[in-house]
């Protein structure tokens, strides 16, 4: 495998919602998205104190994308109205297609409200193509111990699987569009030859840690670019590292974004915002009284 040389290496800015600590490498400055993958919010890591109000993200609609949601410290509650409803806890994966459109909550549990502790969570968003925007809702969680931990030749580190195949063993998480999606663990002195092939658009997020790829050094709350001159990335970690890594399709299709829609026109939008005000997302009734 040739390894791929990097573009750019791209800071996650600070934008706390609230008291949420929240860095967003994606979209910044310079860099709109790595299509098809939309949007990262980098939420901790954080210590909530006993008596918190937990995570603020109630009730809220959207259509057109899926949100891939990384519980790597804490726990999350999700609730939507295709009437999926779960707890995922620490290292556990949620992946939620909102297609055609639906409303959900991911909200902190009632035991973590009331006893506090770590969390740290990422959230990301993958585009759908124009002939899939208006699927079917669905919804996936995944537990930790459902998730293949596959070790990194060598002994030098851990992939965890969660979309994809990798080393003859596929994740949990169909995709719907071909991704491939793992965090990966590689301690001080680790390194990783990871396949990435040639035409498909690399996602590598550094949560923790400090590496290299191809001799480029990244810090941690930094995303990379790679150019398209090879099928394989050469990673190295000079401290523990937990990366993000996936890589898929680009989909090549223009996209329309306002709040929580992600459409290929401003007609298309116009008509999300007229469906969630009629009551369309509401599938098999009204959201469930979360956190309660």
């Amino acid at each position: 495998m040739a390894p791929r040389t990097v573009a750019a290496v791209h800071p996650a800015h600070r934008d706390d919602i609230a008291d949420l600590v929240t860095r967003r490498p994606v979209p910044g400055p310079g860099l709109d998205q790595v299509d098809p993958f939309l949007f990262l919010n980098h939420h901790g890591p954080q210590v909530y104190e006993p008596g918190n109000n937990g995570l603020p993200f109630g009730p809220h609609p959207h259509r057109g994308f899926e949100t891939v949601t990384f519980i790597l410290e804490g726990n999350l509650a999700h609730y939507d109205t295709g009437g999926h409803e779960s707890v995922i806890e620490a290292g556990g994966v949620q992946w939620m297609t909102a297609g055609s459109g639906l409303i959900h909550a991911e909200v902190s549990p009632p035991s973590f409200k009331r006893s506090g502790g770590p969390m740290e969570i990422l959230q990301l968003w993958v585009n759908l193509p124009s002939q899939l925007k208006m699927t079917e809702p669905r919804y996936t969680g995944v537990q930790i111990d459902e998730i293949p931990a596959i070790p990194i030749a060598g002994g030098q580190g851990t992939l965890n699987l969660i979309a994809g195949s990798f080393e003859g063993v596929t994740g949990p998480i169909p995709s719907l569009t071909g991704v491939f999606m793992s965090t990966l663990n590689l301690p001080a002195d680790g390194s990783a030859e990871l396949p990435a092939p040639q035409g498909r658009s690399v996602f590598l997020y550094v949560v923790r840690g400090k590496i290299a790829v191809s001799g480029t050094p990244v810090d941690a709350w930094h995303l990379i670019t790679v150019n398209n001159d090879g099928d394989s990335l050469s990673i190295k970690a000079s401290s523990d590292a937990v990366l993000l890594f996936g890589h898929a399709d680009p989909i090549n299709e223009p996209v329309v974004a306002h709040g929580p829609f992600v459409m290929n026109t401003h007609q298309q939008i116009n008509e999300a915002i007229r469906d969630y005000q009629a009551g369309k997302f509401n599938g098999n009734g009204p959201l469930l009284a979360v956190g309660s």
